[in-house]
């Protein structure tokens, strides 16, 4: 079973179910977490390391919002490049009418 540091109130809210499920489906398949931790929290990983490790740089949440769609945007950007190459992405960009 997959452990949290933090309590987890399984009724809160009505999400009871669905942790139950992801519950099942972890147990099911313990490497499936090991998996994603090498996929999805890379991508954090490098948006904390651009960031300098620290906080976001804006307040209220329109803002950070703002501030993280820049860092995906910029993150999307640099993965086209490095799999189509500069010349290859701008071709990308022109075909689509960007």
């Amino acid at each position: 079973m997959f452990e949290s540091n933090f309590p987890v109130d399984r009724s809160a809210a009505g999400y009871g179910e669905v942790l139950e499920a992801v519950q099942r489906r972890l147990d099911q398949s313990p490497k499936s977490m090991t998996i994603r931790r090498r996929t999805v929290e890379h991508l954090f990983g490098t948006f904390k390391s651009w960031m300098g490790y620290t906080h976001f740089l804006t307040r209220r949440l329109v803002n950070v919002g703002t501030e993280m769609s820049l860092h995906v945007l910029a993150y999307n950007l640099l993965r086209v490049i490095s799999i189509l190459g500069f010349a290859g992405a701008i071709r990308a960009m022109r075909l689509a009418g960007a």
